[in-house]
């Protein structure tokens, strides 16, 4: 992603779960985090698919885990934010702050 592409809200979403997430960060944890801090459904391919866009804009990377010591254990996949990504997304706060400065909701849309 370039200086000018803004990241869109799942992008944001995903991001901050690197950031929760530390070590832990792979496509269940991170999709399990969205849903329970955002309160919103995402589906796994929907994660993997801003994941994908953003491995290649620079802004993550994946590295894979030896496999699972358990029959059948397979290897996660688990993503880092990269300075780039820290970036992106102290922008894309900084971008909402400034949008939302000095405006107050009412309850009626009309009256403001």
């Amino acid at each position: 992603m370039t200086r000018s592409a803004a990241l869109n809200d799942l992008e944001q979403f995903v991001l901050l779960a690197l950031v929760r997430l530390g070590e832990d960060a792979y496509g269940v944890t991170i999709r399990a985090e969205i849903e329970d801090r955002a309160r919103r459904p995402v589906s796994m391919a929907a994660v993997y698919a801003a994941l994908d866009r953003m491995k290649r804009a620079g802004l993550v990377t994946a590295e894979k885990s030896e496999p699972l010591p358990e029959r059948g254990g397979r290897a996660r996949k688990y993503f880092r934010l990269t300075p780039a990504g820290s970036s992106s997304l102290e922008e894309a706060r900084e971008a909402m702050a400034r949008m939302w400065d000095g405006v107050e909701l009412t309850t009626d849309p009309r009256t403001s």
